[in-house]
């Protein structure tokens, strides 16, 4: 791995405007820039931890994944999906036969409702397709808007930001975009995040709240913005090596 120089921040800096209703936010527009440089360096590629194998079974995954870790979901899907990978398929298998395969899934009775009437509305009102809007992808049973946002990114290629619970927790624990809900959380975040960053930037938050932000003992001698994070919490304040990390095995 090559090590990587972690370049000064410049301070004063104005902030970015923001895109409509202003927000507040402590850090500068050139903190906030530096803090996605790094984790672009860290991790230049990232990718979703989540088994699919096409924008359908993505849907289901990310479906199944509330409340639930993405190494369990993989562990089920796995097979379900090698069997089942389109509405029509889902929907020949059935519910019994869907919950049998997902039942180590938190809430798999449910979940497992949901993927049929799921496949059904795909093949009833979208010809078997996933759709391409976050208004279509949440008349979806089971699909809310943190789903349908993780689809068009990663399966569209479409920039959006999905708000789970490691994202949350980084807006309000680091105070970059603090709010009371996903949804506030997820508008904050749009109005500071760097367009150029916009598109990687889901999946960064993610990780870095994942592996280093971690809910119950920030690692935070490992992590590469501990100069930069206001958090008060915070136990270090000198980053981490800035290194590119091995490429995810998922």
């Amino acid at each position: 791995m090559t090590e990587r120089k972690i370049e000064p921040v410049p301070r004063p800096a104005a902030k970015k405007p923001a895109r409509g209703k202003s927000v507040r936010c402590p850090y500068s527009a050139a903190e906030i820039d530096e803090i996605f440089r790094r984790f672009s360096i860290q991790r230049p590629e990232p990718k979703g931890e989540l088994f699919h194998t096409n924008p359908f079974t993505l849907v289901v995954a990310v479906a199944l994944s509330a409340q639930a870790t993405d190494v369990g979901v993989n562990k089920a899907t796995r097979p379900l999906f090698a069997i089942a990978d389109s509405p029509e398929k889902m929907l020949a298998l059935g519910e019994d036969t869907v919950r049998d395969y997902i039942k180590t899934i938190g809430l798999y009775r449910n979940k497992a409702k949901n993927v049929i009437l799921l496949s059904e509305k795909l093949i009833r009102d979208f010809g078997g397709e996933v759709p391409r809007t976050r208004e279509e992808l949440v008349t979806l049973p089971g699909v809310g808007r943190k789903t349908a946002n993780v689809v068009l990114s990663m399966a569209f290629g479409i920039p959006a930001l999905a708000v789970d619970t490691h994202i949350f927790r980084i807006g309000n624990r680091l105070k970059i975009a603090p709010g009371k809900t996903p949804d506030a959380v997820e508008d904050n975040f749009l109005r500071i995040i760097p367009d150029k960053y916009l598109f990687h930037a889901h999946h960064w938050l993610i990780l870095h709240g994942r592996y280093t932000c971690k809910a119950r003992k920030p690692e935070c001698e490992r992590c590469v913005i501990a100069d930069i994070c206001k958090s008060p919490d915070k136990t270090c304040d000198v980053p981490a090596e800035l290194v590119e990390l091995p490429q995810q095995v998922i």
